[in-house]
């Protein structure tokens, strides 16, 4: 039995026996194959200890890498009978989708940075792996502004997404609790706004507090190496500015960008609790003077297609009480507060719009209307996707129902921090990406999904470990694969399949929940035990 995750459209033992693979396996990258020729011998070549030395003749003891046009652009063959062993791919995005399942073939020593057993055998079952994803967006969100994550622990996660046949990197830097990113002309941002003096410990119930700063940032080169890096593993990295709520940091660092009519801004520090701040961007033409600059430093770090402004859970009571937005409004001839969120994410549609880009956000962002090109991320449950479908915009359903990966794996008292939807293991296997309302042409603005990883509970990688596997995995297939209907889909079958992988985090050196649950020291003294029930006040 092959127990590959994500499962393939289809897979073939052609005949008894195995392929040996040693140190005179070649491996032969026909044009456009080059960078998996070196991801392969960088990764399972380190693993195995084999050479994989460039392919001198055309003999079978080769592994073959090319691309096949006639193959979907992300699909790829695994070919090894008699000959050598091919690996093909519509696309190099293709072929190196291939690769990782060569690797999980090898076994779980594959997923290891040097050889645990030196000398061993190393071999392949005769088999035909054929294999295209279901969806084009097949994301992970990475909140690093409520905790930060070095970049070593961002390129980590890039290799535990490639393993999983992820493409698309969603990460979170700006919040109310940090900002992430330098820019180069506002540099307060990383100077001030990067840090905060003491962090929350536990959710909003916990009366316990980590008296220590807490803080860091991507300086512009740090942005450039975890861009090549995803690019690499044919991932996309999509930045989010969150605007213009959540931007607390931003304002304690310029105090200008604030509500400066209602409150003293230049009190305002890092905020270091949890929750929805009160204090967002004026609606000022000097705010948004500031986040095009911002923006145009984005753009040149991030050459992908779509930039992420946030949009959500903007608190509208500064603006009710500011003279400055109240004759914003008049100005504008708007209707209320909200419309002049509306307006404001408008500005920034139009303008990414002006330089080839797509904005992404929130579904908050429906409200009001969007330029024709913009999508949407549906995390409050499926409606807003369902909308924006019919309305004709691109969606990416994220509902935090389903795959919001920092709530908890299982009811009762017994997980970490017991926040949250209850979502286990099974439950995100059976989660449908697609929402039944929608007609067929409707269906097909749905771009793909994501599952989001927020930060607030999560204070280190162990922990992010901890929520995101063994969930990642089962969300990784739902994303990949065309699996039946929720209630017909073979879990028990998955769970199998997983007892393999399972080998494989463990070489990865993943920290995931045990498939029994937590073990006693895994609970965290002093934080309310007292299970959550729903969604945190904020994302």
């Amino acid at each position: 039995m092959v127990d590959l995750i994500p499962a393939p459209a289809h897979c073939s033992v052609n005949a008894a026996g195995r392929t040996r693979l040693d140190r005179g396996t070649a491996l032969q990258a026909r044009p456009g194959t080059e960078g998996v020729a070196r991801w392969l011998r960088a990764t399972v070549g380190a693993a195995t200890g084999l050479p994989f030395p460039e392919a001198a003749g055309e003999g079978d003891n080769r592994i073959v890498l090319s691309v096949e046009p006639g193959l979907p652009p992300e699909g790829y063959r695994l070919l090894n009978d008699e000959g050598p062993c091919r690996i093909q791919g519509g696309s190099a995005a293709g072929v190196f989708w291939g690769a990782q399942t060569f690797r999980q073939l090898l076994g779980a020593d594959a997923f290891r940075r040097a050889p645990v057993r030196p000398g061993r055998n190393w071999d392949l079952p005769r088999i035909t792996v054929e294999d295209a994803p279901r969806f084009g967006w097949r994301g992970l969100l990475l909140d690093v502004a409520r905790h930060f994550m070095p970049k070593d622990g961002v390129l980590r996660y890039l290799d535990l997404m490639a393993a999983h046949k992820l493409n698309v990197f969603h990460l979170h830097l700006t919040d109310d609790q940090g900002w992430r990113i330098e820019i180069g002309r506002y540099p307060k941002l990383t100077e001030v706004a990067s840090w905060r003096a003491r962090t929350k410990f536990g959710h909003r119930a916990s009366p316990l507090w980590e008296e220590k700063p807490h803080g860091g940032y991507y300086t512009q080169d740090d942005i450039r190496e975890i861009v090549a890096y995803a690019a690499e593993r044919h991932i996309t990295v999509v930045p989010e500015i969150d605007v213009p709520g959540h931007s607390q940091a931003a304002i304690a660092a310029y105090p200008e960008l604030g509500n400066t009519d209602v409150i003293d801004t230049t009190a305002l520090t890092v905020w270091d609790n949890w929750g929805i701040s009160a204090n967002v961007l004026a609606p000022t033409d000097a705010a948004l003077r500031f986040y095009e600059g911002v923006l145009e430093e984005v753009l040149e770090l991030f050459p992908g297609e779509f930039v992420h402004i946030g949009g959500d859970e903007c608190r509208k009571e500064q603006w009710r009480e500011s003279p400055a937005a109240k004759a914003r409004i008049a100005d504008l001839g708007l209707a209320d507060e909200d419309a002049l969120q509306s307006w404001f994410i408008g500005h920034f549609d139009r303008w990414l719009s002006a330089r080839g880009r797509r904005l992404i956000g929130w579904d908050e962002i429906l409200e009001g209307g969007l330029a024709p090109g913009a999508a949407v991320s549906s995390w409050r449950g499926y409606g807003g996707g369902i909308a924006a479908a019919r309305a004709g915009h691109d969606v990416v359903m994220c509902p935090q129902q389903h795959v919001y990966l920092d709530h908890r794996q299982a009811p009762g008292e017994d997980e970490p921090v017991p926040i949250g939807f209850v979502r286990t293991l099974e439950d995100v296997y059976r989660f449908e990406p697609v929402p039944p309302q929608l007609t067929a042409g409707e269906a097909r603005h749905v771009l793909g999904t994501q599952a989001n990883v927020w930060t607030e509970v999560l204070e280190d990688a162990a922990r992010v470990d901890y929520q995101a596997f063994p969930r990642l995995a089962a969300f990784a297939e739902v994303a990949w694969s065309r699996l039946p209907a929720p209630a017909e889909r073979d879990f028990a079958g998955f769970e199998r399949r997983m007892d393999a992988h399972y080998g494989r985090l463990d070489a990865l050196g993943v920290a995931y929940r045990p498939p029994a649950g937590p073990r006693p020291w895994q609970r965290r003294p002093g934080v309310p035990g007292r299970p959550i029930e729903g969604p945190p006040p904020n994302r």
